[in-house]
């Protein structure tokens, strides 16, 4: 069983990761509006993939017990400088993330509660990877530079990504 700290912990991780699904949303509706419809793309998977995340851990309260607490989602910001910014945003906040995740890790530790321990451990991989992607994106626009063309072809390889459950 799950103690009553961890399921309170996990809530809030659960509107975390719906907060990060809006954020995204955020993110894919500035790049589209602004004629980068991969970036639009790139950001819609990535929004999809946060309510995954959301669920995943909304079912797992479920499986110990506990009924999830539906928290108010924070309005996310609607716009950007640039692609830039936008990819290195969205850097710092998986980095924000990876840190909550590795916060939820080390409570589950401290409570001995391995059940949960081992349930997030598949999210300690999934920051790793998400904490690369962006890094890599974020890597490409500064060595585009000012180049349009180099841009629309990010974007155009960006448009490229595919939602995975």
């Amino acid at each position: 069983m799950i103690s009553k700290k961890m399921a309170k912990a996990m809530n809030e991780q659960i509107n975390a990761e719906l907060y990060s699904a809006y954020l995204y949303l955020a993110m894919s509706s500035h790049a589209t509006a602004h004629g980068l419809k991969g970036i639009g793309s790139w950001m819609s998977v990535q929004t999809r993939e946060e309510v995954a995340h959301a669920m995943k851990q909304f079912n797992y309260l479920l499986s110990q017990g506990e009924q999830p607490e539906m928290l108010a989602v924070a309005q996310p910001p609607a716009n950007f400088k640039s692609p830039l910014d936008l990819f290195e945003q969205t850097l710092k906040h998986e980095q924000e993330v990876t840190r909550r995740i590795h916060n939820l890790v080390n409570q589950a530790i401290a409570e001995k509660d391995h059940a949960t321990q081992i349930f997030l451990q598949w999210f300690v991989t999934e920051q790793v990877e998400e904490e690369e992607s962006a890094t890599e994106i974020v890597n490409m626009l500064k060595a585009a530079g000012a180049d349009k063309v180099a841009l629309f072809m990010i974007d155009s390889h960006l448009g490229k990504r595919e939602f995975k459950a």
